[in-house]
Order: C-alpha cells, then structure tokens, then sequence
C-alpha cells in the first residue's frame, strides 16, 4: 500500500465520490490526484462503479489478427516479460502487455491469481483502456501518459477492487505510445516494488528500440553520469545528417527538449556540438552549460570524414561457474558437430544465458539467435510462430503470410526453451522438421530446407513426462544426445560473490551500493525463482537506490528481509547430504549430462537422481 492512500482513506474518498455526488472536489486529498482525475473522466461517461463492466473478449482469430500486427512490440518486450514473470511466479501476480488502446495482448504468471483475475476480464482479448474499464492501472496510464500504480478502492468499478495494478506507458522513439506494461496482483498483498519494476523494465524496452531501424543515422548516447552510459539509463538522441528525428525520454530531457523537438530542432540548439564519431566518450556542455558525457555512433555527416568504430555496448555476463563452463564448451562441440543440445535446470537458473553462450562460442555466431518460449506463447499461436504461414491459411493472416521463426534461425540457433510444454500435436511436426530439415508453412505452401543448430531447455523432468504421455519418446531421445545440467543458485558455494557481481552487472552506478548486512541477507535466501528472481530484486532495490546511500535491509522485500539466513554449501560442509548430492552432479558431469547412465552407474533410479539435483 502507498503511504498516501491507506484503505480508510480510500474508503472515505469513495463515499464521498460515489455516495454523496461530489466529483468535482478535491476530496481532501485523499487519493493521488491522477485517481480523482480518472473517477471524473469515469463519472463524466455515465459508468456505473458498482456494476461489472460488461466486457467482450476477442475472439481467437481476432486476438490473433491483433497479435501477429504487434508482432515487433511483443518480441522487444519478451525479455522484460519473462524477467518480471518470474517475480510474477513468486508473488503471486501477472504481468501484462498492452497495446495503445489497452487491449492485453499477452498475460503471463502466477496460475492461482491469473484464475481470479479472469473473473474480471483480466485476460487477453479484453480492453482495458479506461474508457470501458473505468480507473485501471493500464488505462490511466495510457490516458494519463505516466507510470502510475492503482491500489484496490482506486479502480473506479467496486468488482476491481480486489486488484493492485501498477503500469507504465511505452513510447516508441518518435514519442508515439505504442503499450503499456502491467504488474497486477492481489489487493491484500504487499506490493511496493511493483512500479518501480515495471518503470525499469519499461525503460529497458523503449531503449531496445535503438538497436534496430537506423541504419544510416547517427545515434548520440547521453548521460549526466559517464557511468552509465551503455545502459538504459542513458539518453538517446538520432540525427539525420544535423536535424533530430528520434528520441528517448531521458535524451530529450538532458537537453531540455520535448517531443516536439522531433524533426525540428538542429544539433547545434541542443548541445554546443556534437563530438567525433569515433567510438569514445567525450565530455560536452548542452545549451544551458550543464556538463554532458556522449558517444557518437554511425556515420558521419556528408560534409564530414572519418569512419566509426562502434562502442562495445556493457551486457550482462553469465555467471557460470568453472563446472559449468565446461559442460558450455562441450556443447559447442556439439553443435559444430550438429547434435541437439538440452539444458535442464529449474525456473531462472540461465538456461538461455546458457544457450546465448553456446551461440556466442560456436561458429554460427555469425547467425541469428531465435529464441522461443514454448510455455509463454499461447497454444493457439504457437504453430503459426514456430511453422510460418501462406497468406489466406487462416482468419486475420498477413497479406503476404509469415516466415516462421524456424526459417528466421536459418544458419545459426534455434532455442526451444520450455519445450517439455510444447503440445503434442506440434511435437510431431518439430520432429518432422528435425529428420527431413525442411518446414512446410501452414496453408499447402511448398517446403523449405533449413539449416540450423538445435538448443533446448526445460525445468521438467522430460522422462516422467514421456512415461506420463505427454512428451513423445522419439522426440526425446532425438533433443537429448547431450545435457548441460546448470544447479540451482542455492547450491552454489559463493553465492555473496554472486550477489556483489550481479550488482555490478545490473546497476553499473559506483554511487549505488548494499550495506554488508543487505548483501548478507541477499546471499543467504533460498531463492527459489534463481537467478531471475535475484536479478529482479536487485533491480527493484537500484530503483529504490539514493546515490551514496548504501541500499539497507530495511529496504528489502519482506519475504526476503524477515527470511532466516541460510548457509552457502563450501568445500569443508561434510554432511551426508551434501556429499550425496555432490557426488551425483560429479556423476552426471562425468557421464556427460546424461542422466540414465549416471543413475545407472549411481544405482538409483533416474527420477531420484534428478529430483535430488534440480528439485531440492
């Protein structure tokens, strides 16, 4: 709950709204003024708050009409989707995608909320603009134009109240809205961090825009800060020849510019020139004088010479250890020798920073790296994604069909991750492909030869799913030839490392720091979301951070303040239990990943051996 809108207030505020018709004043400030603004707007529309809003979801080929349109929107914000959905897991909320108008295109989390959620329409194909839904997270935010949390009693209709929804806005770099980003959960949970989350992850997205579509330009990154350039706290601005044409928030904002400086403006009227285009960092003033760090990316002006060379842009690294690099090496091997690969570990551990890797060390790194979450498309999608189509093959198919991400992995990786949740039905058609290496669109369209290497990964223990039914045998053994086996982050020795590393990584702000105490607590947790959750967390408390105000554990999450500190496992820890499991990641290292020879040569059944190692 904000400290500026406790229940009662909130109580209050709604009887003298709703109860007593005084909508136009101020209430006392008993809720946030954006709130009183949307029950105005609500109020002025006629919508009754104490119906159901009556709303009609889209229809599946309308919904995916809709999606295939917001196909670019969807693939930059996947990243930040899957990263908050794993807090979404743990904290029992969903994470929602948008489009301008507040139709949900994509709804990924926790099942036990997404099921009460759905009593409220709160599910793809359903508008949630503020216009039908009344006051809502997504759509005051879109009306509002800012990030903006809506707390229980806040939602205008009195069914909405048992959500707590914190959204932000997401501006394509011509300022254009083009979706919104939503947290919602449980109203009676705490959820302090949410819009500080959705803020970090909105800012991720809108700076991913950058790495495409301005070919030929000349992009200027910006901060006051020379740390944090080449993150996406950075300020972006792109110029055609001397005239700015595209933008971020924070790049308009550290030269006192707007939106409307889009196509208008000069170099010269926002800075006092812009530097060499060569790949360093050079200390400029804008034009009030304020001091300036930028690097200059893309060619030069016409009238101008000199060559470009690009800024090596700061990413987060893998964090793997020696054992695990290793079985990373091994893989490449495998696929230079274009055998599948599988990499099984639970939710967050890296299985697609695994994968990234192995890309990255073979020799199609050259080639593109498509990834596919298998549990996070929608059934009724996931064969027009992963198959392609031929223009006409179903209701709302583009007027030219579609390529398929299969044939878009042509000639470097494919990454199936989750892919013991892959339907049967569209099982049988991946193996097809894997034994003849074509793909024959959906529509009757002629086959294709493709060519490329085979990631997979999964947390579930794909034998008990094939024993079970539910995952095809000869699938199996055709994905399984080698297995990189990545532990869980609570089994790894020197997790206070970790934690200090990923800070790094992630924040990259020298004035941002965890008191020892907080790092303490950090490394300690059990950390059932992994790595994920970790990242996630330590990006909540950077967007809490006061620069020279070391982060405190006051700060933390409760589930993690209040948690009893655990011991990380070390080389002098002799219990059975930890000489057990040791000893079976030994074996199953030394048998290659292979897990039924490991068990075979341990003496124990296949489903104990994994249980022990990925399910402890």
């Amino acid at each position: 709950m904000r400290p500026d809108a406790s229940p009662r207030s909130v109580l209050a505020a709604r009887k003298q709204f709703f109860q007593h018709g005084r909508p136009d004043r101020p209430l006392d400030g008993l809720v946030p003024e954006p709130i009183l603004r949307s029950w105005q707007r609500c109020a002025a529309r006629g919508l009754d708050n104490a119906a159901l809003p009556r709303l009609e979801p889209l229809t599946a080929h309308e919904l995916s009409a809709i999606t295939e349109r917001h196909e670019r929107l969807r693939r930059l914000c996947r990243p930040e989707i899957e990263s908050l959905y794993a807090d979404a897991m743990q904290t029992g909320c969903v994470v929602i995608l948008t489009d301008a108008d507040g139709l949900i295109l994509d709804a990924l989390g926790n099942a036990d909320f997404a099921a009460r959620a759905a009593q409220v329409a709160l599910r793809p194909g359903v508008m949630w603009g503020e216009s039908s839904t009344g006051t809502n997270a997504v759509g005051t935010a879109l009306v509002e134009g800012r990030p903006i949390a809506v707390h229980g009693g806040e939602h205008y209709y009195d069914p909405h109240g048992i959500l707590s929804c914190s959204a932000a806005p997401i501006l394509d770099p011509y300022g254009q809205t083009v979706g919104a980003l939503d947290l919602s959960g449980p109203a009676a949970v705490d959820h302090r961090h949410a819009l500080g989350l959705v803020r970090l992850a909105v800012a991720q997205i809108e700076h991913r825009f950058f790495d495409e579509d301005f070919a030929g330009r000349r992009i200027l990154r910006l901060q006051a800060d020379r740390a944090l350039l080449g993150t996406a706290r950075e300020g972006v601005l792109v110029f055609e020849e001397d005239r700015l044409v595209a933008a971020n928030r924070a790049g308009l904002g550290l030269v006192g510019a707007d939106w409307s400086a889009l196509g208008a403006a000069r170099a010269d009227e926002l800075l006092e020139r812009l530097p060499r285009a060569d790949g360093q960092t050079h200390a400029l003033r804008d034009g009030a004088g304020r001091p300036l760090f930028c690097r200059l990316d893309g060619p030069p002006p016409s009238r101008m010479i000199g060559v470009l060379a690009p800024p090596a842009r700061r990413e987060q690294g893998p964090l793997f250890a020696p054992t695990e690099r290793e079985a990373i090496a091994r893989a490449v091997r495998m696929v230079e020798a274009d055998v599948p690969v599988l990499i099984r570990g639970e939710t967050g551990t890296g299985k697609e920073l695994a994968a990234r890797e192995i890309h990255r060390l073979s020799t199609r790194a050259g080639g593109p790296f498509v990834a596919v979450n298998c549990a996070a498309v929608p059934e009724t999608l996931i064969e027009s994604e992963l198959f392609g189509y031929e223009e006409g093959a179903f209701t709302g198919a583009r007027r030219h069909g579609r390529k398929g991400l299969l044939r878009e992995a042509q000639g470097g990786v494919l990454f199936l991750d989750e892919i013991g949740d892959m339907p049967l039905s569209l099982q049988s058609r991946l193996l097809r492909v894997l034994q003849d290496r074509e793909v024959a669109p959906l529509g009757g369209g002629r086959p294709v030869k493709v060519d490329f290497a085979l990631l997979c990964a999964t947390h579930r223990d794909l034998t008990a799913l094939v024993e079970a039914g539910s995952f095809r045998q000869d699938l199996y053994f055709r994905i399984a030839h080698y297995t990189v086996a990545l532990p869980p982050l609570r089994a790894l020795p020197d997790r206070a490392g970790i934690v200090r590393e990923l800070w790094r990584q992630l924040v990259d702000d020298e004035r941002l720091t965890l008191t020892e105490g907080c790092a303490a607590r950090l490394a300690g947790h059990g950390w059932p979301g992994n790595f994920r959750q970790l990242a996630g967390t330590l990006r909540a408390l950077a967007a809490l951070a006061e620069p020279y105000r070391p982060v405190e554990e006051a700060m933390l999450p409760p589930e993690i303040g209040t948690a009893p500190v655990s011991a990380s496992p070390s080389a002098s820890d002799t219990t059975l239990d930890a000489l057990t499991v040791e000893a079976m990641r030994r074996t199953l290292e030394a048998c290659g990943g292979n897990v039924s020879l490991a068990a075979r040569r341990l003496g124990i059944n296949r489903s104990t051996l994994y249980r022990r190692l990925f399910h402890a």
